[in-house]
């Protein structure tokens, strides 16, 4: 946890491209089960109008509404198989050219590997967007354990959610050495959800114009 086109034809085009879109935040939503990104996601599509984009819930949306690629998915998930990268980075380029995320939107659950950061790194730019403003909630393990276990769910076994914190931080650790440095917030997930969303609130509000 703690743990060859002449170069001058090119400019106007590069520029549109580059230039960092006033207003526009896109956010990826970092942090292991139990550590609060649904409540945060809540937050932050509440103040800034960003709707939350789970890669799950458009997986199921596919499969559910009998497309194409739904019926593709439905049968890569019928072998015990994992969607490809292919796959989920189609649906999240279909979901954010969507008018709803104009101005932005929350990724939670995306990027999930290093290959997807990646090709988020060429698909904003190409849609519009600004680089994302990754935000990692930190809280350590126990504090995690002992917020599930108030809940009474048999999912929420101490011993369970220590598994399942110890695979997310396998998983996730290259993601989130990836984004080291400039656009990654390492944020205290300890504290009252309002108190939480304060901290986060004070990095996106500059990058909003708020």
């Amino acid at each position: 946890m703690n743990p060859c086109i002449p170069l001058l034809l090119l400019l106007p085009a590069a520029a549109a491209v580059l230039a960092p879109p006033a207003g526009k935040v896109v956010v990826v939503l970092l942090g292991p089960p139990g550590g609060g990104k649904g409540t945060q996601a809540e937050f932050i599509t509440k103040k800034y109008g960003l709707p939350p984009i789970s890669t799950g819930e458009l997986l199921r949306a596919e499969v559910e509404q009998a497309t194409p690629l739904g019926r593709r998915i439905q049968g890569v998930m019928a072998k015990g198989e994992l969607v490809s990268d292919e796959i989920v980075n189609a649906l999240v380029e279909q979901r954010i050219s969507q008018p709803d995320a104009a101005r932005g939107f929350i990724l939670d659950g995306y990027p999930r590997t290093v290959e997807q950061a990646r090709f988020l790194d060429t698909l904003l730019p190409r849609k519009g967007f600004p680089r994302p403003v990754v935000i990692v909630l930190k809280a350590p393990v126990e504090a995690i354990v002992s917020r599930l276990a108030s809940r009474g769910r048999a999912d929420d076994k101490p011993e369970v959610v220590r598994e399942r914190i110890a695979v997310y931080e396998r998983q996730t650790a290259p993601l989130i050495e990836y984004y080291t440095g400039a656009g990654r917030h390492d944020i205290d997930g300890l504290g009252t959800p309002e108190e939480v969303f304060a901290r986060i609130d004070r990095v996106l509000a500059p990058k909003a114009g708020r």
